[in-house]
């Protein structure tokens, strides 16, 4: 006779996992339904490395007349002699009058005012002659200045001018201060800069005097346009302003003297050596002697005489022709800090030497890295954007050298690069539109970005300074440049497949209209609408929220299913390469494994999952999938696609489409079992998991024999493979006449085994091999005779030892483990093991001590 405890344990209903009426969370779902919903892993998709190095691969959407060239010659005729000096960044004020010089002085005090006046001796001719010459070539670079405003005659509102000069009296005003004629006169010769002017040059009295006649010639209409894309002063931006301060403090900066001495003694004699040398390594050494000396002369920069005599020196070697000489040259030239077009073929010659592989350990060597990035964050970006991109093709050039990687990191690569994009990204929202060569200087620095990412470091630095807005920024601005979109959707690519940069992305909540904007407007290109899609199942493996965001975003998944429709017929019309009995995966088909992948991902979310369900289209495209695609030529298509079904078919709902061709979906699947893809076993039984609740599919199970395989598939000694086939005999084992079919082929044995090799290290799975025993043993009258006397014994040792915590615990485990052991234990294994230990030791008589088991 039982007691009355014992009946109320015989009474308990079968385990079985009934979907519940009540919505769980996603947090319980994700917890509970192990066997139920997963995300899916994939591959990066795949870059394949360029055989050139040149600023733009063959993959661009640039034309060749459209972009920079990579080939160009370079000589020593190509440099200027006269450095010029930089940008001032000084706005001037317009004047209210215009100045007049009088015909004839009227009275004794205007008599007294001094006017230029041709100069008669012949140097004076010569040093305006060169004067002249400078004036004409920086306004070919756009220095001149605008037309002056109207007279204040003129004017409807006369407004009180700061600056009021008037020369045919003997007193001018200048911000509210009477000056002398004189002083005046000298305010007149010495006028600031615009910041619109290209150029810089100081003032002599002589060029002061031509000043007049120069400004009434060229054409009227190009000075007023000129004039007229200046921009205001309020538009200045601070780059302007630092770019400004630099300039003012170079041009307050006196010449530094040279000692004759350490001149005559030091560096006459390696300029010599270097202009009769002919052995090149000689010629090398001699340089690398001479940027010793400069730099203990504190000779470096700009700003010391005799420095254009020492640049005309340097720039006659470049014709030499060998890239080891160059490259000093180079590295010198830079550190005497040259500008304008002499940087820009500086850049140039760096650049041109780091097109061949085989110079990477020359310039590592070198160390012409450091002189590379002070260009770039000394430099002004606006008025050197030719030369920073040839500087930025030689660092992404370098980048791809493994031996570079970590140097450039540590020397602050990725924060000049970082704060590169964003001046950039500042200059574009401030004009409204994207700087002229702006789009070839970001598609450089983006692939040089891409290439950093590989390392870790990289990754801790870009989350630490918040790039990933600003990356996201960058391709909203340039969604037509579409090697920029590319190459940032690779940084994103690599960036994603981490844990932590994955959150700061999820965290940004506009990149996901982002994406879905790319992804309408590239559908017909295969490079980026994958990696886009990559990106998209890397968010929505690791985070609900992005689940969330990305479903919210109107025609998501009408984006998702468009693009898979396309990719597909254009995967079928391909034709069928076979290379050794393999069919290599097609890009087509790479695209379609990630698009599975994004769908079986964001159907984990509790409120999503079931639309999916319920959407004929998605679960037609999905069958239509399983039926035309094998394992052998279309493996991880398939696995994904199965993975997918799995998790829509968790969702015991009435709309569900999947409910309703449960039968048609169990017969698709059968082919993946008899398969010899262990993972399209594991992915096929996780759907008979959620399918086997239902009592039809059941049926069909055991008239196929699929529980047979499921017990041998005990025998796997795979602990996820042992898993989802308990949970299947689980779910048969609720009919009480299809008990019986544990008991072929040794399933009973074979569950403790399982329980015995898996327990300690998986609750879980533990427990469900408690609940399928539990069913099985529902009428049991002797224990013995239900499991067998060694399955009992065993049995009894393994529930007792495991109901032990300290020892079912391991104390080995890390904390988090730990808990993490601890909660499965005490919340599913305990309740069901105490129980079922309580049945066997009720119906069983034990004649010995049992042994004590070894693990």
């Amino acid at each position: 006779m039982l007691s009355s405890s014992e009946q109320k344990l015989d009474k308990l209903d079968a385990f079985y996992r009934l979907p519940l009426a009540k919505q769980k969370t996603s947090a319980e779902i994700i917890s509970e339904a192990r066997n139920a919903l997963r995300t899916v892993r994939t591959q990066r998709p795949f870059t394949p490395r360029e055989d050139q190095r040149k600023l733009f691969g063959p993959a661009s959407s640039r034309t060749p007349e459209n972009r920079p060239p990579s080939s160009f010659s370079l000589h020593a005729s190509s440099f200027e002699l006269a450095d010029p000096k930089p940008i001032s960044g000084t706005r001037l004020r317009p004047l209210e009058l215009k100045p007049k010089a009088p015909a004839s002085p009227n009275t004794e005090e205007d008599a007294n005012l001094s006017f230029p006046k041709a100069p008669v001796d012949p140097a004076k001719i010569r040093r305006i002659s060169g004067a002249r010459a400078r004036f004409y070539r920086a306004a070919s670079q756009g220095t001149l200045l605008p037309d002056r405003s109207p007279p204040a005659a003129h004017s409807k509102t006369p407004v009180e001018s700061r600056d009021t000069v008037s020369v045919g009296s003997a007193t001018a005003k200048r911000n509210g201060a009477h000056l002398t004629a004189s002083s005046a006169t000298r305010h007149l010769k010495n006028p600031p800069l615009l910041p619109c002017d290209q150029g810089f040059r100081e003032t002599t009295e002589q060029e002061a005097s031509l000043q007049p006649q120069l400004g009434s010639r060229g054409d009227p209409g190009k000075r007023r346009a000129r004039a007229s894309s200046c921009p205001s002063s309020s538009d200045l931006s601070r780059q302007e302003t630092r770019t400004a301060s630099r300039a003012s403090l170079q041009e307050q900066e006196p010449e530094l003297e040279v000692d004759e001495t350490f001149w005559k003694t030091r560096i006459i004699p390696i300029l010599h050596e270097l202009e009769k040398e002919e052995d090149i390594e000689a010629m090398c050494a001699a340089c690398t002697q001479l940027h010793r000396a400069l730099e203990e002369a504190r000779m470096l920069g700009k700003r010391f005489k005799r420095r254009s005599v020492l640049l005309k020196a340097l720039y006659k070697l470049v014709d030499a022709g060998s890239d080891a000489l160059s490259l000093k040259l180079a590295k010198l030239i830079l550190a005497l800090k040259v500008s304008g077009k002499n940087l820009l073929n500086i850049c140039k010659l760096v650049f041109k030497i780091s097109r061949s592989e085989k110079n990477d350990t020359l310039m590592q060597k070198d160390n012409i890295l450091q002189s590379l990035l002070e260009v770039l964050r000394d430099e002004d970006l606006q008025s050197n954007t030719e030369a920073f991109l040839y500087c930025m093709g030689a660092l992404k050039f370098i980048s791809g050298s493994p031996g570079f990687l970590t140097e450039m990191v540590n020397k602050g690569t990725v924060e000049i690069l970082v704060q590169l994009i964003k001046e950039t990204t500042e200059d574009t929202e401030k004009h409204g539109a994207c700087l002229p060569n702006s789009g070839h200087l970001l598609v450089q620095t983006t692939a040089t970005l891409r290439n950093l990412v590989d390392s870790p470091l990289t990754r801790s630095k870009l989350l630490n300074i918040g790039a990933f807005p600003c990356l996201c920024t960058v391709m909203g601005q340039h969604m037509n440049d579409k090697d920029i979109c590319t190459n940032i959707a690779r940084v994103f690519s690599k960036l994603t497949s981490y844990r932590d940069c994955c959150a700061a992305l999820v965290s940004y909540s506009r990149c996901y209209a982002l994406f879905l904007s790319l992804l309408n407007k590239y559908q017909k290109n295969q490079d980026l609408v994958i990696r886009i899609v990559f990106i998209l199942g890397n968010l929505t493996a690791k985070s609900n929220q992005a689940r969330e965001l990305f479903s919210g975003e109107s025609g998501s998944v009408e984006t998702l299913l468009t693009l898979f429709q396309n990719f597909y017929r254009l995967e079928e019309s391909s034709p069928k390469l076979q290379r050794s009995g393999a069919r290599p995966r097609a890009e087509a088909e790479d695209v379609l494994v990630k698009l599975t992948r994004v769908l079986a991902n964001i159907a984990i979310h509790p409120c999503i999952g079931p639309v999916l369900a319920a959407d004929p289209r998605v679960v037609g495209l999905l069958l239509t999938t399983l039926e035309s695609k094998s394992l052998g030529d279309c493996e991880e298509l398939v696995i994904n696609t199965t993975a997918a079904i799995n998790n829509l078919s968790f969702y015991q709902v009435k709309s569900s489409v999947l409910q309703h061709r449960k039968l048609y979906v169990a017969e698709l699947l059968l082919k993946l079992l008899v398969s010899n893809n262990m993972d399209g076993i594991l992915e096929a039984v996780r759907v008979f998991g959620n399918l086997s609740q239902d009592h039809d599919v059941c049926n069909f199970l055991m008239q196929k024999n699929v529980h047979k395989f499921l017990i041998t598939l005990l025998e796997a000694k795979h602990q996820d493979i042992c898993f989802s086939a308990c949970g299947v005999l689980l779910n048969l084992t609720v009919d009480k006449d299809k008990r019986a079919v544990l008991k072929e082929g040794g399933g009973i044995k074979k569950l403790v085994d399982c329980l015995r090799d898996f327990g300690p290290g998986d609750w879980q799975l533990a427990c469900l091999v408690c609940k399928t025993l539990w069913n099985f043993s529902e009428n049991i009258t002797n224990a013995s005779e239900c499991f067998g006397d060694d399955v009992t014994n065993t049995l009894l040792i393994l529930l007792s030892t495991f109901l032990d915590e300290e020892l079912a615990l391991d104390s080995s485990f890390d904390q988090d483990l730990k808990s993490y052991h601890r909660l499965h234990w005490e919340t599913e294994f305990k309740p069901v093991a105490q129980e079922l230990l309580k049945r066997i030791q009720s119906h069983h008589t034990l004649l010995e001590p049992l042994p004590v088991p070894s693990f």
